[in-house]
């Protein structure tokens, strides 16, 4: 089909006939940038070829932005966390190298576990968040969930008799993140269907913890010994750990800002 310019459009007309084909063909980026993208052509002498290479990156781009957003919102995050707000100098014992090595991706990509260890206040749910948005913003799906909240689907769903579905949707994401692991002791039947879940992940889809239990005192949530020791090889094998240590750097902070203050 040879293209056939259309001649003789006045500019409002040419406006309007832009705005209803983008409309049809849902490009509503380039609808809306459209005036300004071509104000700056013309400053900018852009050839017609760079004139529409810049509409199609923009659109592209704000096409990404907008999945990206859809993602983190599906994480179901409870609140906004990001590497460039973790303070690394607050807690020297986490080395920025290896988290923002673990925020490229390839972890998640290769189906491998990630843990973090230590006491409240160190920082490890914030580094957990910040990993997992920055793994939905490269494009992995992703879910975040307590682990209480997470055992006390798993028990509903199976006296509902829905397990295998509900295992399945937690198998489904690329990268699951459990929060607040060992705040609080299992019974057999709950660390029975957290392992199932575990097993659906094993070796093919990504799991990150945040605990505040080291790996010794993980028989405090999960009393069956055996159960303990496979539930703590599935979070380690071919994983990371990151220690983030026991003193509370929020803790830290507020004593610091009581101490600056006046009397």
């Amino acid at each position: 089909m040879t293209f056939k310019p259309q001649r003789g459009l006045t500019e409002p007309a040419a406006d309007a006939a832009i705005d209803q084909a983008c409309r049809m063909l849902r490009l509503p980026t380039l609808r809306n940038q459209f005036a300004a993208i071509s104000d700056a052509a013309d400053r900018e002498q852009l050839t017609y070829r760079g004139f529409l290479a810049e509409l199609l990156m923009a659109e592209c781009e704000d096409r990404q932005r907008r999945r990206s957003e859809r993602r983190i919102k599906a994480a179901g995050f409870p609140r906004e966390k990001w590497l460039t707000d973790f303070d690394f100098s607050a807690n020297p014992g986490i080395n920025p190298a290896v988290i923002h090595t673990l925020a490229k991706g390839d972890w998640v990509k290769n189906g491998h576990p990630l843990c973090l260890i230590g006491d409240s206040g160190t920082g490890k749910s914030h580094l957990l968040i910040a990993l997992g948005a920055a793994a939905a913003m490269a494009g992995y799906r992703v879910k975040y969930v307590l682990a209480a909240k997470l055992v006390n689907e798993l028990v509903e769903a199976a006296d509902e008799l829905v397990l295998n579905k509900t295992i399945a949707r937690y198998g489904r994401v690329d990268l699951l993140c459990i929060d607040e692991l060992g705040y609080m002791e299992l019974d057999k039947r709950g660390a029975d269907l957290l392992f199932q879940v575990l097993t659906e992940r094993e070796e093919k889809a990504s799991v990150a913890i945040a605990s505040n239990e080291s790996f010794g005192g993980w028989t405090k949530t999960f009393t069956e010994p055996r159960l303990c020791a496979a539930i703590v090889d599935r979070l380690t094998f071919n994983g990371a750990i990151i220690e983030t240590g026991t003193e509370s750097y929020r803790l830290a902070h507020t004593r610091a800002r009581q101490a600056a203050e006046p009397s």
